[in-house]
């Protein structure tokens, strides 16, 4: 006689989906609130990128949650779902009786300054949310909540939005761990300061969408990073060291822009890279066979997510980037830039 076969465990984009659908239901999350990232979700459940996706496709689909330029991912309006369910429940939301958001403290004479609270802190929570979510989530508001205190409790410590995020950002370069003994070599120095650049990108995306060129911001611990970049090259006047250091910094900060706008991209569309060009690949097509891009034709055959894999454009470009340097600095001695 054959045995019950117990039933196979939801796959895990299921799960999460049941979970954040519990969250809204419960009122957790609210009409208009944020639900989690792509970049939340496989940091809070431990999952693939593709899988953090997919989670916010199936919502999608469900009716629950809606995409809105510029923020995110926010839970839809309430009415009936589309696989059926009961609506979401709001809360804090005039007229829905779920009651106000805010605690009274907030609403009137600011709350309690918690013991320990100061710039540090402070910090850190920016860069949490940040990370997580974007720097265009991050808000005084949203930092003084992560405390429960009042968006005044915090300008005790900082002046205003824009020094904390150049404080956040200059702390995550004090994160760089300079290697000890050093390469002597200026380009073996140079390779390894530019992927200490990029693992730093990679792990707090924002900053290189937050850093500029043309309007440099006071960071001292980028600019111990940038200068133990350049150590090593000593056969250049100072102006044109500045200068190869600028530009190898453009390359490692151009490529890893893509690293936040393709993250914000997920959470706006519910694609990631490899979905998003299989969408295009008619359109695609089309241009292609008209004869008039033949680079374009010659891989045409290629696998579209390796040829767009952003650490081997970061590591090709900065190979040819330096490959030009050589000759620059091997090839003419001390002397006034050009």
């Amino acid at each position: 006689m054959d045995r019950p076969t117990s039933p196979s465990p939801p796959p895990p984009y299921r799960r999460i989906v049941a979970e954040i659908r519990r969250r809204i239901d419960r009122g957790e999350l609210a009409e208009g609130d944020r639900v989690p990232s792509t970049r939340r979700i496989t940091q809070e459940w431990g999952v693939a990128m593709a899988t953090a996706t997919k989670v916010l496709t199936t919502l999608r689909q469900e009716g629950l949650v809606r995409a809105v330029p510029g923020v995110g991912t926010v839970v839809a309006a309430t009415g009936v779902r589309t696989d059926g369910g009961p609506a979401p429940r709001t809360r804090g939301v005039p007229g829905s009786g779920g009651g106000r958001r805010n605690p009274p403290a907030a609403q009137g004479r600011p709350a309690a300054q918690p013991p320990g609270l100061n710039r540090a802190r402070i910090i850190r929570a920016g860069i949490r949310i940040a990370d997580a979510e974007g720097l265009r989530a991050l808000s005084m508001r949203r930092i003084a909540a992560e405390f429960g205190v009042s968006s005044m409790a915090l300008y005790r410590h900082v002046a205003n939005k824009d020094e904390l995020v150049l404080l956040m950002a200059d702390a995550t370069f004090a994160e760089i761990e300079l290697p000890e003994p050093a390469p002597r070599h200026w380009r073996a120095r140079m390779e390894a300061g530019a992927r200490l650049q990029w693992k730093l990108y990679q792990r707090h995306p924002w900053v290189a969408q937050y850093l500029s060129l043309i309007r440099p911001q006071p960071m001292p611990h980028a600019m111990v990073v940038i200068e133990w970049t350049m150590a090593a090259v000593t056969r250049l006047d100072p102006l044109a060291k500045l200068r190869l250091a600028l530009t190898l910094v453009n390359h490692v900060r151009g490529t890893a822009v893509a690293l936040e706008e393709d993250l914000e991209a997920e959470q706006r569309t519910g694609m990631d890279v490899e979905q998003w060009m299989e969408s295009l690949g008619p359109e695609y097509e089309r241009i292609i066979r008209s004869g008039s891009f033949p680079m374009y034709e010659g891989i045409n055959d290629m696998d579209d997510a390796e040829m767009l894999r952003l650490d081997e454009l970061f590591e090709f470009g900065m190979a040819r980037l330096l490959d030009g340097y050589e000759m620059f600095i091997e090839g003419r001695k001390s002397g006034p830039a050009r």
